[in-house]
């Protein structure tokens, strides 16, 4: 999932940290750019993919140094490319707008193999069938990474005292009620929160606004950070909800109640609304991960080699319930890769309400006026919590 949490004055920061890393020889203690590359992989990435499950049945099958760097924002990962270590990664792993929309048209990634990597999509759920769109470029011409972890990702909450079909008919206007002042939490997700409070507000995040619409975004971030319990992360948001201290929450989804999920609390469900302010009257906003290869000059010669190890359906189910969050993985299009998941496994990533939720959701987008979006809904975070 997304955080922007970087701000403009964040990116420069960073900028100059990567620089300053980059004249010392590399961040994370790495090779100079010059140096051979055959035996070493770099992976910036969400949480999962770095873990030791995940990175050392490959480490020992190919004798190879495989460092990953976990990261909570798309952004800070794509501007430390732009910054200059696309010297240093090898692959980059983030949610489906940013390789079509913005990676390759700033050619900070390379197209992958067509003919080697394709085949993989025709085994994965319906709607990743090839040529799926977010994996290619505008043309259509150019397979620009393989998907892999997918999910709804709107609200949570305890159905003891929120039915599932209560929270999926009233949606958004859960946070337009004043009775349910100070019974939720916000997660501190600010891209998926600007999201939400767009959909509170009534329209759709992923288009430009109207000076109306800001106005009435404005008025919603105010209301909403005033009326909540808490602002915190995952793991306080699930614990909240479990111990009766609120009863719902944004933003979240499979990803982020997953875990409460999995210390049998099934009480606690992603919920995905019935209808909404986007396209087509649909609630709901999903995501899909995206790893490409990125466009370094010396590339690891093993970068495309680990993104077919992931595809198989052992690994891809190792992805999915790797530690941290627990997520529906596309391959579970292909038999051999679904038949791994337990009935409790499934029922932690609510399977059996998946198809239809991604059904009635969008997909993550780019919002043209985000930072004006999201300057105003932290100055509504300040003001709330008296900063």
């Amino acid at each position: 999932m997304n955080d922007f949490t970087q701000t403009r004055r964040d990116f420069l920061k960073n900028s100059a940290v990567a620089t300053a890393a980059l004249a010392a020889g590399g961040a994370l203690g790495m090779r100079p750019a010059a140096a051979a590359r055959t035996n070493e992989l770099n992976i910036l990435c969400w949480e999962g993919y770095n873990s030791a499950q995940v990175l050392d049945p490959f480490r020992t099958s190919t004798g190879a140094t495989v460092r990953a760097e976990s990261l909570t924002n798309d952004p800070t990962m794509i501007n430390r490319l732009r910054a200059g270590e696309t010297n240093i990664w090898d692959l980059i792993n983030v949610n489906n707008p940013w390789a079509r929309k913005v990676m390759f048209p700033e050619k900070l990634i390379k197209p992958i193999d067509r003919a080697r990597f394709e085949p993989y999509f025709d085994k994965m759920l319906p709607g990743f069938k090839p040529p799926y769109k977010w994996a290619m470029d505008e043309s259509g011409q150019h397979l620009l990474g393989m998907a892999q972890r997918f999910g709804p990702f709107s609200f949570v909450v305890n159905t003891d005292k929120i039915s599932r079909a209560s929270a999926e008919d009233q949606g958004w206007d859960l946070w337009n009620d004043p009775a349910n002042d100070k019974k939720y939490g916000i997660q501190a997700s600010d891209d998926w929160n600007v999201f939400d409070l767009c959909c509170i507000s009534g329209f759709d995040p992923f288009r430009e606004h109207t000076e109306e619409e800001v106005a009435k975004y404005t008025d919603t971030a105010k209301r909403v950070f005033k009326g909540a319990r808490m602002v915190g992360d995952l793991a306080t948001m699930n614990q909240a909800l479990v111990s009766g201290e609120i009863d719902f929450y944004l933003t979240g989804g499979t990803y982020s109640c997953s875990p409460a999920r999995a210390d049998g609390n099934l009480n606690i469900r992603a919920i995905t609304p019935l209808k909404g302010p986007m396209a087509g009257g649909k609630g709901g906003i999903s995501w899909t991960e995206i790893t490409s290869v990125v466009n370094n000059p010396n590339l690891s010669t093993h970068a495309e080699d680990f993104l077919e190890y992931v595809q198989s359906p052992e690994m891809s189910h190792t992805v999915a319930f790797a530690e941290g969050t627990f997520n529906p993985v596309t391959q579970m299009g292909n038999p051999a890769c679904f038949d791994l998941f337990t009935k409790e496994e499934l029922e932690i990533i609510q399977w059996d309400s998946l198809e239809e939720e991604m059904a009635r959701s969008v997909e993550y987008d780019i919002v043209p006026d985000y930072d004006r979006l999201l300057d105003i809904m932290s100055a509504a975070k300040r003001e709330a919590s008296g900063a």
